[in-house]
């Protein structure tokens, strides 16, 4: 638990840092965006935060699909649950940028509507799990769905470069935004890991009580 608490530490020490670095960036030329454009600091580590725990959860289900043990499955149930918060702090930051940018908090846009559909799609795997009783079949079921939850994520990520989009597609990004914005970046990777190690602590730990 410590290895856990120092990892979570590490994170908001970084993560911080990123924010001070940030917030002394000098505003965007762009009339329009000015001191708006720093929501990136927090929009982009939560897109990419949420990428990486459904691809942990996506991993630990084939995983346990493989070696039918439990272990696994609460691996991907308590990462799942980190990037369904993060995907959603995505989604309103993104709505927030939107509404500076294009003047209207949501356009439809090919990359807003691709999140949109990833948002509900892991929200219907929270709902089935808890639709399921029995262990077993939850599990195996579980495990199945997020597999195939999974492809919303490439397509998430490449619907703003198959469709038209006014998403921004940075090609190159100076030292002086990409240092603090790879900082942010890893402290919200750090900060998954630790909230979903915690957790699953937490359901072992319940497991325990209960077969006492």
């Amino acid at each position: 638990m410590r290895k856990i608490a120092a990892i979570a530490v590490v994170a908001v020490l970084m993560f911080t840092f990123a924010v001070y670095a940030a917030m002394n960036l000098p505003p965007s030329p762009s009339p329009i965006l000015k001191d708006n454009y720093r929501i990136i600091f927090f929009h982009l580590p939560s897109a990419i935060g949420s990428f990486f725990a459904f691809t942990v959860t996506m991993a630990a289900s084939i995983m346990y699909l493989i070696r039918r043990d439990y272990r696994y499955d609460l691996i991907a149930k308590n990462f799942a649950v980190a990037g369904f918060y993060l995907i959603t702090a995505a989604l309103i930051s993104g709505s927030i940028w939107a509404n500076v940018a294009w003047g209207s908090f949501w356009n439809w846009d090919p990359r807003e509507t691709a999140v949109l559909i990833t948002w509900f799609v892991y929200a219907a795997y929270h709902a089935l799990r808890q639709s399921i009783d029995a262990p077993d079949d939850r599990a195996r079921i579980s495990a199945i769905y997020s597999i195939f939850a999974y492809v919303t994520i490439p397509f998430s990520y490449f619907s703003s470069q198959i469709f038209f989009s006014l998403h921004p597609k940075v090609e190159s990004i100076s030292l002086e935004i990409g240092m603090p914005l790879g900082i942010a970046i890893t402290s919200f990777i750090l900060l998954v890991v630790a909230y979903a190690a915690i957790n699953y602590r937490l359901d072992r730990f319940e497991e325990v009580i209960l077969n006492e």
